[in-house]
């Protein structure tokens, strides 16, 4: 039986990072395929993780949610008959959402020898407070189907700041396992420890969910379709095994903001939800083009402390230098870095925001647009 653990978080939470550390801490030994679905053009953190050893699969041309429901399913069973592995990692695009992920391998779980285990979301402590507010449906939905919530960026803020995420993030979520301490403190194995109890948690729910789907179903003649017809959310698109707050209850299991109840289809067409596709967009780019470091680090200021390009949320890529090294740079959120990395195939640039300004970021990079 293959195990399955979703990686989700928003852009720039960590989660590269944070799958980096259970490959060397937890997952050493066992054969793993990552799947990555990288929202743009051209995939990045494939060029991260390759030093690790494992198998990616890139989908580059949206969201896992949206578009590519479809092509996941053949992928993921694609791997199955190739690699045979005995974990396979989901890392999602930044901006999708978790509950569509978790449909797409509910539906593959029916029907392969596949099980759903961790559904981890990384928040960036220092921003989710500005995420919450700013991308309140991608961001939110992240936290609402997580069984763990691991706070990356802890020891960079006071404390006061932690307990405030952590009480947003109950309020969106109260029975997910919320890790506060660094990443630094705490080892690969005691995370996993967490994740492997909230996921038999989350089973035991689903299992007691289809149970009172049977008697529900069986057990009485419906008209109205109130019952045997909607309780198909219990497969990943509605309630999934968590309690939420807000927007009024079903069958005993309270719904967060935006998500639909048992009388209503999984629709992102209405109800005034929203694809990745529609909201962001994102511009990448292969290229030989030799680069200097002052070139890159204008470029991330301009997108730091200008609107002059779009609304950037997340610059990432890998080029080769003058001075004959590899930069690596990493923006997300006002906040960047560089440093010196091994050489790629070929240099990669992929810029994520809204209302992009395609033309002046190739001016940016100073390369052509056929480069």
């Amino acid at each position: 039986m293959t195990k399955i653990d979703i990686i989700s978080g928003f852009l720039g939470a960590g989660k590269t990072t944070f799958i980096k550390k259970m490959l060397e801490d937890v997952f050493e030994g066992e054969k793993i395929v990552l799947i990555e679905n990288e929202f743009g053009e051209i995939g990045i953190d494939g060029g991260f993780l390759k030093d690790s050893g494992i198998e990616i699969s890139e989908l580059n041309s949206g969201c896992i949610c949206c578009s590519l429901v479809g092509d996941f399913g053949k992928n993921l069973r694609e791997v199955m008959e190739r690699f045979h592995p005995d974990r396979i990692l989901i890392e999602p695009s930044g901006v999708g959402k978790l509950s569509d992920v978790i449909k797409s391998v509910r539906e593959v779980e029916a029907e392969n020898e596949v099980k759903l285990n961790g559904l981890v979301t990384v928040v960036n402590t220092a921003k989710a407070t500005k995420q919450m507010k700013a991308f309140g449906e991608f961001f939110n939905n992240q936290i609402a189907y997580a069984t763990v919530v691991v706070l990356s960026r802890t020891q960079n803020v006071k404390p006061e700041q932690t307990e405030l995420v952590v009480k947003a993030i109950r309020e969106k979520n109260p029975t997910a396992a919320v890790i506060t301490t660094p990443w630094d403190d705490v080892s690969g194995k005691q995370i996993y420890k967490v994740m492997e109890r909230q996921g038999s948690l989350e089973e035991e729910m689903l299992n007691e969910q289809k149970a009172h789907h049977k008697e529900c179903c069986h057990g009485h003649h419906h008209h109205d379709e109130e019952c045997c017809h909607e309780h198909s959310h219990h497969e990943g698109e509605g309630c999934h095994g968590h309690h939420h707050h807000e927007e009024g209850e079903c069958h005993g299991h309270h719904h967060h903001e935006g998500e639909e109840c048992c009388h209503h289809h999984h629709d992102h067409e209405h109800h005034g939800h929203h694809h990745a596709d529609d909201i962001f967009t994102s511009w990448g780019r292969e290229t030989p083009h030799v680069f200097t470091r002052d070139v890159i680090e204008h470029a991330m200021e301009a997108f730091c402390d200008t609107k002059d390009y779009g609304t950037i949320l997340r610059a990432k890529g890998m080029v080769p230098s003058s001075d004959g090294t590899w930069i690596y740079f990493d923006m997300v959120d006002g906040e960047y870095e560089l440093r010196t990395g091994e050489p790629d195939y070929t240099g990669r640039l992929c810029v994520i925001g809204t209302d992009l300004a395609e033309d002046k970021l190739e001016g940016l990079f100073g390369i052509s647009p056929l480069s």
